[in-house]
C-alpha cells in the first residue's frame, strides 16, 4: 500500500506553522516568509518559484524529497486560498496557471465545487469528507504512488491525530511567532509511534523526520 507523507512543514519554536491574519496579500499571515526562508534559499525553493541558482547542501537535499514518488496530494482549504475563496468562482489557487503539483490534488472544504484542470497535469478536486475517506480517494488516484498531505497545519494535525501519516518531515525554524495556527495541539504523545531523526543544518533550522514504526 502507498504511504502517506508530509514534507517541508515548517514550524516556529513555539509550534506555529502559520501566522495570524491570512489574506490574499499575506498567505502566511503575520509570519510572512520567515518560516520558509530556509527553503526559498535552496535550489529546490528557487526552482519552485521559477528561478534557479539556489543553494545546495542538506537543506536542499531534504527539501527535494517533497517530490519523489508522489501520486496525489491532499490539502486543506486554507492552503488552497485565503478566507472567502469559496465565494470567488474564478479563484484557482495561489500558484498561477501551472501549479507545481502535477498530480491530482484533493482540497478539503465544506463547500465543494467542480474540479479545476490546470496546466502541467494538476487537477484540483474538492471534497467534504473526513480525513480517512479523503485518503481512500487520494490513494485510488495516486496509482500506487504515495499520497502527500500538503497542509496547512490544521489539516496535517487532523491526519496525524487519525493515525494516517506514515512519514512526517518537520522543519523547526528558530523564530517565535507568538500567535497563529499551531500544529501540536491535541497531539500529545504522537511521537511514541514513530522513529525520530533530528538533523541541524548551518542555516539554523532543524529537520525532524518521524517514520512510523512497523507493527
Amino acid at each position: 500500500m502507498s504511504r502517506t507523507r508530509i514534507h517541508n512543514l515548517s514550524i516556529s519554536l513555539d509550534g506555529f506553522a502559520a501566522g495570524e491574519g491570512q489574506s490574499a496579500e499575506t498567505p502566511m499571515g503575520h509570519a510572512g516568509q520567515r518560516l520558509h526562508r530556509w527553503m526559498i534559499a535552496t535550489d529546490f525553493g528557487t526552482r519552485m518559484m521559477g528561478g534557479d541558482g539556489g543553494s545546495t547542501g542538506v537543506d536542499d537535499a531534504v527539501a527535494h524529497r517533497h517530490e519523489l514518488g508522489i501520486g496525489s496530494e491532499i490539502m486543506g482549504a486554507n492552503k488552497f486560498g485565503p478566507p472567502g475563496w469559496q465565494d470567488d468562482p474564478d479563484w484557482t489557487g495561489w500558484w498561477g496557471d501551472n501549479p507545481p503539483f502535477h498530480t491530482p490534488v484533493f482540497v478539503l472544504t465544506h463547500r465543494p465545487r467542480a474540479p479545476i484542470e490546470m496546466a502541467g497535469g494538476t487537477v484540483f478536486h474538492f471534497l467534504d469528507v473526513p480525513p480517512a475517506e479523503a485518503l481512500v480517494v487520494a490513494r485510488d488516484a495516486a496509482g500506487g504512488l504515495d499520497v502527500r498531505i500538503g497542509g496547512g497545519a490544521t489539516t496535517a494535525g487532523q491526519f496525524i491525530a487519525a493515525g494516517l501519516v506514515d512519514h512526517l518531515h518537520l522543519v523547526q525554524v528558530p523564530i517565535v511567532l507568538g500567535r497563529g495556527v499551531r500544529l501540536w495541539d491535541g497531539l500529545e504523545g504522537m511521537e511514541s509511534g514513530y522513529d525520530v531523526e533530528v538533523v541541524s543544518t548551518p542555516s539554523g533550522v532543524t529537520h525532524l523526520t518521524f517514520t512510523r514504526r512497523a507493527e
